[in-house]
């Protein structure tokens, strides 16, 4: 049977749990309407009772109270539920995560506590703070400036900084803005080494010698300020002359750089020319050592020789002093090219330029020996002298 048929039962089959429904404001037990929210929310506080140890606050009366200790049960209910609500929220409010690049620095109550790592963290809201930081980015602050050299120049100078995190907790308590105070120590360490610098160095040569300098007393500063940063490089970008008298500068640039051309090219010429210098001194000192040695030879021979020819000449000295006559008249008339005729029973001797006449005629050349003429030609040069001879002789017969 159904629960709201009619009958006498009815009212006790009535889901809500309403079997005496006497007290409902007045209506009978015939009232079929909606179940009671009041009963139902009762139920639900007096189970919350009994967890949190609020069911002794009860009447002995139970639901059948007055109504003041039915209110009261109802409010510290509500109470309950509302706070173990915002538990929960306040709760999660207090879980997050950190990157593996960073670290959190936790105050707790505006006081340092720990520095947190990578993975998933839970600090109490409103209690703790938790600042994140990247410790991994490389970070860069560029610096430029027109700064007084060592000899009393102004140049401009253009520099970059670059930087990581390296104590997060100095970072984010020691300073109040640690990379403010980078770019003022950075300026600082510049000025400082540039005006112990000339001006020359810096605009040639000196410049990777300028970085490491001023990255060192950066890094310095930022160890006594306690800002936690560490400096990875300083790169000098650009370092020249003020716009005003860039020209001159330019002029005085070009000026030091043909100088250093004129050097290189004197210090090449001087590299060239003394070893070449130093090879004609040793030539020439081998050169007179080998004509000493051919001198002594000469000598040496020249003296044996003399002995064998005077001991020849003391056995025949007719013989002897013919053949001397005769080496000598062919050693010195093989090196004269002109004849020179003397023509018997006359006063003049007739002159017969031979290398003259041989210009004129055919030669033979010997791949093994000196040039010389052939048959032919020197038939016909005999020939042409003996002609010669002939009309001098016949010129001389007539003028007698």
């Amino acid at each position: 049977m159904a629960w709201n048929e009619p009958g006498g039962n009815g009212n006790n089959q009535d889901p809500w749990g309403g079997g005496n429904n006497n007290n409902r404001g007045g209506k009978g037990g015939g009232d079929q309407g909606p179940p009671d929210l009041d009963e139902a929310l009762r139920k639900l506080q007096d189970k919350l009772n009994n967890i949190f140890g609020g069911a002794g606050k009860r009447s002995s009366g139970g639901y059948g109270g007055d109504g003041d200790g039915d209110g009261s049960a109802s409010g510290a209910g509500f109470f309950w539920i509302v706070l173990l609500i915002a538990l929960l929220i306040w709760a999660g409010m207090g879980v997050y995560t950190v990157d593996q690049q960073e670290r959190g620095v936790v105050l707790r109550l505006g006081k340092y506590s720990e520095t947190v790592g990578p993975g998933l963290q839970w600090n109490p809201p409103m209690i703790d703070d938790v600042t994140l930081v990247n410790v991994t980015r490389l970070r860069t602050r560029d610096q430029r400036s027109l700064m007084l050299t060592e000899d009393e120049n102004i140049v401009d100078v253009d520099m970059t900084v670059q930087y990581v995190i390296s104590d997060t907790r100095n970072f984010v308590l020691s300073v109040r803005d640690p990379e403010s105070s980078l770019s003022h120590a950075a300026e600082s360490a510049l000025r400082h080494v540039v005006g112990s610098t000339d001006m020359h160095s810096i605009l040639t040569q000196g410049r990777e010698a300028l970085s490491i300098q001023v990255q060192d007393r950066l890094q310095n500063y930022m160890n006594d300020y306690a800002t936690g940063l560490q400096i990875s490089k300083v790169n000098i970008k650009e370092a020249k002359a003020p716009n005003q008298v860039q020209d001159a500068f330019d002029d005085v640039i070009k000026a030091r750089e043909d100088e250093q051309r004129v050097k290189n090219e004197a210090e090449s010429y001087a590299n060239g020319i003394i070893p070449e210098a130093r090879g004609q001194a040793q030539r020439m000192l081998e050169e007179a050592s080998a004509y000493k040695e051919q001198v002594i030879a000469r000598s040496e021979g020249d003296a044996k020789r003399f002995t064998a020819l005077l001991t020849e000449y003391q056995k025949a000295p007719e013989v002897t002093r013919e053949r001397l006559y005769l080496d000598t008249m062919q050693e010195v008339l093989s090196q004269n090219p002109k004849v020179l005729v003397d023509v018997e029973g006359g006063n003049n001797m007739m002159y017969l330029p031979l290398d003259k006449i041989v210009q004129n005629r055919p030669v033979v050349s010997d791949m093994n020996g000196p040039v010389r003429l052939d048959s032919q030609s020197l038939r016909e040069v005999t020939d042409q002298v003996v002609d010669q001879l002939r009309q001098r002789q016949s010129t001389r017969r007539e003028g007698r």
